[in-house]
């Protein structure tokens, strides 16, 4: 499920600080988004984030326990979705919440704009196999649903800022910068999925899609899986890494297909890096591939001036 207001922050994140390039536009925007200020780009994140966020932490954080209430679990619960799985009842039980004090978290920050459900598209075994005889595991076993930031730069606060806000209320930000260092690029893989799904359904603009997002069940996980009514199957993964992606990824997302028992019209790959020359020499109809640069698509036919309004307005 699309977050339909990802695509405008993409925009006006743009058209406010204007980035060398796509690649950059990405990770910084994975940081910032949704902050609202200007982001000079020609300056590491590392820098940034010094000159930006800790500088600027009293503020900040006076705004995050504004939309949280200081609420102990309401800030529990977005620092377990942020750091998991986004499984809303793996994300419970990590806060320490239950289905009563976690459900009521859950609806206030739906409430206040700061997430939103990606509701699960698998079938329960129940609903797969209604007359069947099921295993007692199989029988209890519950789909959970999964849950969106809003802002990328809310999801970030939890991930990096959270864990480490005793030393930052020091003025100790070293593990805080070790730690980004280490984990930046698993924390923007998210975010350029999201982004990825937003590309793939504009590409798909002239089809009538009939369900779009992320899919999975006690077995299988595909990051991005588009249905349009014409019966086309569209399945995608999104690579965030330093490296390109090669043929064996081919094989890796064919079996996760057969798993599911479906037969995909097309395979795309999104990746930072591109891809080897044996995958590139591979594409064709049935295989869509798609780089950073090709994200440049989602900014076409808007204007400088579209910027909305950023985390503190």
């Amino acid at each position: 499920m699309t977050n339909p207001k990802l695509l405008n922050q993409f925009r006006s994140f743009y058209f406010r600080n204007y980035p060398d390039d796509m690649e950059v536009m990405i990770e910084y925007f994975s940081i910032f988004g949704g902050l609202g200020w200007n982001i000079d780009t020609s300056k590491s994140t590392a820098v940034l984030i010094q000159e930006l966020i800790l500088e600027n932490f009293e503020v900040l954080n006076e705004k995050i326990n504004q939309l949280t209430l200081e609420n102990a679990n309401n800030k529990k619960l977005l620092k377990a979705l942020a750091l998991g799985d986004r499984r809303i009842f793996s994300a419970f039980n990590k806060a320490g919440l239950n289905n009563g004090n976690g459900g009521l978290a859950l609806n206030y920050l739906q409430e206040k704009g700061l997430i939103q459900i990606e509701y699960s598209r698998a079938k329960s075994p129940r609903e797969s196999n209604p007359h069947a005889k099921l295993k007692r595991e199989e029988a209890r076993r519950r789909i959970s649903h999964k849950v969106l930031f809003t802002k990328p730069f809310v999801r970030f606060w939890f991930y990096f800022i959270v864990p480490h806000i005793k030393e930052i209320k020091m003025k100790n930000y070293e593990n805080l910068l070790k730690d980004f260092e280490i984990r930046q690029n698993s924390y923007t893989s998210f975010v350029f999925e999201e982004l990825s799904e937003l590309l793939l359904n504009y590409n798909l603009r002239d089809s009538q899609i009939l369900s779009s997002g992320s899919y999975w069940d006690a077995k299988v996980e595909i990051d991005i899986l588009t249905l349009t009514n014409k019966g086309q199957i569209y399945v995608a993964e999104c690579k965030w890494t330093n490296h390109k992606i090669n043929t064996k990824e081919i094989n890796k997302l064919l079996d996760k297909c057969e798993k599911l028992d479906i037969k995909p019209t097309q395979i795309v790959f999104f990746s930072k890096r591109g891809f080897s020359k044996k995958l590139m020499l591979a594409q064709n109809k049935n295989l869509s591939l798609y780089s950073s640069k090709d994200f440049n698509a989602l900014l076409q036919n808007n204007r400088n001036d579209e910027l909305i309004e950023g985390f503190l307005d």
